[in-house]
């Protein structure tokens, strides 16, 4: 058969293909505007039988006429029970803003259960809320049994947990003061013309480890407040699917990044952008190699990489990689890590695999010393940027890729 023929044969299934994703993206009704990485709390962290509020503070991206919130009860092993939840603007601490407080419901029910490994949405929620809002999410979990929590591990926000029923209260009674998100990983808002999210995904540095608490300085934070400045492009959100301590290949703090693009990446409203910037904790395995699976190599790392950027392309989803920042003198660096961390900076900067590329390693690092980082952005630990230091990160990113 002619090459003619075929091209005959196969343009019906391509003009198919693209009528089905334009129809899809036309209706399209929410995009994600806050989002955070569900992870296994760890063993004794459980709250034993509940009875207890938990109240969270989220700042979101993008504003809207309405609001909904995802629940999560993706690592739990029993059936999750939420027995009531309010939705409000904080007003700073545990407090609500007056005037602002919205019953949350689920099918038209105060509650719900949500089955183990499951997420929930609620219900669509008349609360008009304004871009780069901080979004106070409160919900009632009963006495019940609970074997395992989903949460994830570093806001670097403060939420709060309170005794008993206090979801509709302006301001809690008692509350013990918590640095983690809870049984909630993601918030929605009606989709307007422009309306696209962009998703961070990371380690420590994409969560935020070291920034000031409370200010929302991370460098997915600083993208965000630039698109926001630009009135083309102020309704693209920012979604930080950082886990402090993450990997590539083998699970350490939450599942590898491997094991988690599909949820964290793919499955996120809205999503057209990924930025990814992930393996130095890989790399700093190699310090002090304990099994087989700490002796990585920079082909393995890319390769990796290549997979979920590989995965997120056949999505629809425009791919960024990000070079990996300096990390002389901390407590896991290593001659051996440093060659591949430089290898890997090379390929993602040359390989080709990425749309484009932001190199925060010449955004951050020493000019004098490129393995380690400029005085003026290290945290003190070596690894982790200070606020000026995620600053200059989210300013080298150039707002021009964002279309």
């Amino acid at each position: 058969m002619s090459s003619y023929c075929l091209a005959l044969i196969a343009l019906p299934a391509l003009l198919l293909a693209a009528n089905l994703a334009a129809h899809a993206q036309q209706n399209r009704q929410w995009v994600g505007t806050w989002a955070a990485a569900p992870m296994l709390a760890p063993m004794g962290s459980n709250r034993g039988h509940f009875d207890a509020t938990f109240r969270e503070i989220v700042h979101i991206s993008n504003g809207g006429s309405q609001i909904r919130i995802r629940f999560t009860n993706e690592f739990g092993i029993d059936g999750l029970t939420i027995g009531s939840a309010h939705v409000a603007l904080s007003a700073g601490g545990s407090d609500l803003q007056a005037g602002t407080d919205h019953k949350i419901t689920f099918f038209g029910a105060d509650g719900v259960r949500i089955p183990p490994g499951a997420q929930m949405y609620s219900d669509p929620i008349n609360f008009s809320v304004a871009a780069q809002s901080d979004v106070a999410v409160s919900f009632y979990l009963p006495p019940q049994i609970s074997h395992s929590e989903t949460y994830h591990a570093f806001a670097d926000q403060d939420n709060f947990v309170a005794v008993g029923d206090q979801t509709a209260a302006a301001s809690l009674t008692g509350a013990t003061t918590v640095q983690s998100w809870f049984y909630i990983d993601g918030v929605d808002v009606p989709v307007v013309a422009g309306s696209e999210s962009v998703v961070a995904f990371g380690d420590s540095i994409t969560d935020g480890a070291h920034s000031t608490p409370n200010k929302n300085l991370r460098w997915p934070d600083i993208l965000a407040d630039r698109l926001k400045a630009v009135p083309a492009q102020n309704q693209i959100a920012v979604l930080n699917e950082g886990i402090g301590g993450n990997r590539i290949l083998n699970d350490q703090a939450g599942p590898s990044a491997l094991a988690r693009y599909e949820r964290d990446i793919l499955s996120q409203n809205g999503v057209r952008y990924l930025i990814i910037l992930e393996s130095i904790n890989d790399i700093g395995r190699l310090a002090h190699v304990t099994t087989p699976d700490d002796d990585v190599t920079a082909e393995q790392l890319e390769g990796g990489l290549k997979q979920i950027a590989d995965a997120a392309h056949q999505h629809g989803i425009e791919v960024f990689g990000a070079t990996l920042t300096p990390y002389g003198g901390a407590g896991y660096y290593s001659a051996k890590g440093e060659q591949v961390r430089e290898a890997v900076n090379d390929w993602i900067l040359h390989s080709g695999t990425f749309d484009a590329a932001f190199d925060f390693a010449k955004a951050t690092s020493d000019p004098n010393s490129p393995n380690q980082f400029n005085p003026a952005y290290d945290s003190g630990d070596h690894l982790h940027p200070n606020d000026a230091g995620y600053k200059a990160m989210g300013d080298s990113i150039p707002l021009n890729l964002f279309k």
